[in-house]
């Protein structure tokens, strides 16, 4: 399908008002977050929601909400006031691949990140320059910060981009943190970074209907076909290239394109 780039923007700036809305939430991993106000409770019940969102959606906000429910609906208490046994009640938890023990080093990981780092976002922000169009490094670095404890089940729920991985969930979850459009649906709680420097949440759909419109030329879902395509985006908002994710995303889980 062949679109000029005016067309191809104005047809995307369309869809992405269509999505970009508060109808989005209520089916969407985003949902969890949005049940919270206080900066933390959103910043760790969101990146529980990212980890865990792959397959089908309904099945994601299930256990989002029944992670949220385990941690007393209190997330940033729980994490730092937890006590031993409290986490035994993970440990029959699972939603595909992340099962009791992934959530239980996750929590202690939390813990030590929140109480001797300054959070989440601190972390984020000592590999961060304001010149950066490219995130990898930052989300390399907070991999590596995150596994420093002893006894993690395995590393692969949170990815590298510096070893070629898309990075899908955590792209969206800088996305939920970061993007502040007044829409309603992203947080925008995260100064630091600039929506400019967000990269985009590649996955199968935003993958695939990207290469239909011409956007993606790179065949495999890789760190190189993320840079290709907001490189890309960047063209028809420099300022803002992530909030066509709701285009591409819309387009190719509700209306198939």
């Amino acid at each position: 399908m062949k679109f000029s780039d005016k067309e191809l923007k104005d047809f995307l700036e369309e869809k992405t008002l269509r999505y970009n809305s508060s109808s989005f939430i209520s089916d969407d991993p985003i949902s969890i977050p949005h049940r919270f106000s206080k900066k933390e409770d959103i910043e760790i019940s969101g990146f529980f929601s990212a980890v865990i969102a792959w397959g089908n959606r309904k099945a994601i906000v299930a256990a989002g909400s029944r992670l949220a429910e385990l941690m007393d609906n209190s997330p940033h208490e729980f994490i730092l006031h937890h006590s031993p046994a409290d986490l035994n009640r993970f440990k029959k938890f699972v939603h595909r691949t992340f099962n009791g023990g992934d959530a239980i080093y996750f929590i202690r990981s939390l813990k030590n990140i929140y109480k001797n780092h300054g959070g989440m976002e601190s972390i984020f922000q000592r590999h961060i320059s304001l010149s950066d169009a490219d995130l990898s490094p930052a989300l390399s670095g907070f991999k590596a910060m995150f596994y420093i404890l002893p006894g993690a089940r395995t590393q692969k729920h949170l990815p590298d981009p510096l070893q070629n991985s898309s990075a899908k969930r955590m792209n969206m979850f800088l996305r939920w943190l970061v993007r502040n459009d007044k829409q309603g649906v992203d947080f925008g709680l995260w100064k630091f970074i600039k929506p400019s420097q967000l990269s985009i949440p590649l996955d199968v759909h935003t993958g695939n209907v990207a290469r239909k419109l011409g956007l993606l030329k790179r065949k495999q879902n890789d760190w190189k076909a993320v840079m290709e395509l907001t490189a890309r985006l960047r063209e028809f908002d420099p300022n803002d290239p992530v909030k066509y994710d709701f285009a591409l995303f819309g387009l190719g889980v509700f209306e198939k394109f």
